[in-house]
């Protein structure tokens, strides 16, 4: 019998029963191991780790744990600079997208109103979430931990909020994405940008109040859906205002 000592970080501290979490604690086991098939036994899904010191050195999951390793692990960094270091995911991207599994559509919508390039489809497959992901290059947002195991996928994060104004705000910290906030410039239903468009334009499609008293538009470049400061405008602009952080 071997033992190796153990020590998770940050976020990742939130797969772990309590009595393991922020602190150092004996795993013991037997024969080969690799650092990845041994962090996934304790319960923490390989996706969400991008560094691993064993004995203080920076190593990759091959790496065969040997007894009495002392080993400390990380969570994906996304807004600090560990270049110099062999982290195991890729650089973060600066302007970051999303996918949205099926439970997380409010939030879809939510980071939408923002400005956030989010998918979202509440009929989509799990392997079609990773096809996208991949193909986009998209980060996956999801309360499924099964879905964070898949080997391929590079980019993911684990909700860990149940209620849909913290997701938000989970989002907003994690991902560093104050500065991308653009509110009301994205279609809430189908994601895609909005333009401005001239009201001569579309006159024909406006409600009557609306043509008279809205003079601003903004319509979709894919569903072609016509945007203005209506009433709803005040109780999304509230929603929004729960959102500061």
């Amino acid at each position: 019998m071997h033992i190796a000592y153990f020590r998770f970080y940050e976020e990742l501290n939130d797969f772990l029963p309590v009595e393991k979490q922020k602190v150092k604690f004996e795993h013991s086991f037997l024969g080969r191991a690799s650092v990845k098939d041994m962090i996934e036994s304790i319960g923490i899904p390989h996706t969400e780790v991008d560094l691993i010191l064993v004995n203080g050195s920076s190593v990759n999951f091959s790496y065969i744990i040997r007894d009495e390793d002392d080993i400390s692990v990380y969570p994906v960094f996304e807004s600090i600079d560990i270049s110099n270091i062999q982290h195991l995911r890729e650089k973060p991207l600066r302007e970051s997208k999303f996918i949205a599994d099926v439970h997380l559509g409010k939030l879809a919508r939510y980071l939408r109103m923002l400005g956030i390039d989010t998918s979202y489809c509440n009929m989509i497959l799990k392997k079609d979430i990773v096809k996208i992901s991949l193909n986009e290059k998209r980060t996956i947002l999801t309360k499924d931990r099964n879905l964070l195991k898949k080997n391929e996928i590079t980019r993911r994060y684990w909700i860990r909020n149940g209620n849909p104004v913290e997701q938000v705000k989970e989002v907003i910290i994690r991902f560093d994405l104050k500065n991308q906030i653009k509110e009301f410039s994205r279609c809430l239903d189908c994601n895609q940008p909005l333009i401005k468009i001239d009201k001569s334009d579309i006159e024909n499609e406006l409600p009557p109040k609306v043509r008279e008293y809205q003079q601003e538009f903004g319509r979709c470049t894919k569903c072609q859906h016509n945007f203005w400061k209506g009433t709803h405008y005040s109780k999304m602009k509230g929603i929004i205002n729960t959102f500061k952080i």
